[in-house]
């Protein structure tokens, strides 16, 4: 069973969540024992689907991609839940679903549906009351105590940082767990938000770099009063960027072997993916016929 993500941030752990987006990816993050993992939608509508962070993924997507996760990880997974797939009924199903699947830390949202990634422009969030049910509901549904809520407001970009505080503090007047304030645009915003939350909840501050806001080291975000930092496309972006350029090389050359970045050979590929479990099963079963 994976360590409690509770446990580690009430010892006062910071934790560093990479992003991961298929079975790859997380047991590649898994190997590499961070103290969480975080499922990012935007990573799950890319790989997935093909498609952009503009809610087309669905509950089902997501929930069938968080079980494969967690079944396949010892780490403790953080999950993005967006506005929870619909109503406060959809909000309840979605939190059962994702607790059930293993998942130890739930992130709604308060956009509007549909939702867009956190980084564009043009997003719309719900009322304060509206997101305030939906924290309730989720807190309500989760069956363990240990199972943790993230509340993520929006409101920075459309309607401003002090909006966006504001909202924080009643999440966490509420009950979440955990506070994320989306999209920040510099490092006295997010010296702000620390200021102003610390110690109401645990705070998760959002690395995308490319985005709308700065990467600030770990630990300068845990002096602020921050206790998760995510990096939700990290990995997806260096990954892209190598199989672009392998594919390039292999179309152009016919081989691979100027590949950009050095390429795991077939048996770490087959470790990382348990092949050799596979292959000693069918082995045991096979004698014994």
């Amino acid at each position: 069973m994976p360590a409690l993500l509770k446990s580690t941030l009430a010892a006062g752990e910071f934790v560093v969540a990479p992003g991961v987006f298929e079975m790859l990816s997380a047991k590649l993050a898994d190997r590499a024992q961070f103290k969480a993992l975080y499922m990012t939608g935007y990573g799950i509508s890319g790989s997935y689907l093909g498609v952009a962070d503009a809610g087309l993924v669905t509950y089902t997507d997501m929930a069938g991609r968080a079980r494969a996760i967690c079944e396949g990880t010892s780490t403790p997974l953080i999950a993005d839940a967006d506005t929870g797939f619909g109503g406060l009924i959809n909000v309840r199903h979605t939190v059962r679903g994702y607790e059930a699947a293993g998942v130890q830390a739930i992130q709604i949202e308060d956009q509007e549906m549909p939702k867009r990634c956190g980084h564009t422009a043009g997003r719309r969030v719900v009322p304060l009351a509206d997101m305030i049910k939906r924290v309730e509901v989720a807190l309500d549904a989760r069956r363990s105590p240990d199972t943790l809520i993230v509340a993520r407001t929006d409101a920075r970009t459309s309607l401003g940082l002090d909006e966006a505080i504001a909202r924080g503090r009643a999440f966490a007047q509420a009950g979440a767990d955990i506070v994320f304030v989306e999209s920040p645009e510099s490092e006295e915003e997010f010296a702000r938000i620390g200021e102003a939350l610390a110690g109401k909840a645990w705070l998760l501050a959002n690395m995308v770099p490319s985005g709308r806001s700065p990467e600030i080291p770990a630990a300068r975000l845990a002096g602020m009063g921050f206790s998760i930092a995510i990096y939700p496309v990290a990995a997806m972006t260096a990954a892209c960027a190598a199989m672009a350029a392998t594919y390039a090389h292999l179309r152009q050359h016919g081989d691979t072997t100027a590949t950009a970045v050095p390429a795991f050979d077939m048996q770490q590929l087959h470790d990382l993916i348990g092949f050799p479990e596979v292959w000693a099963f069918e082995k045991r079963f096979s004698e014994t016929d």
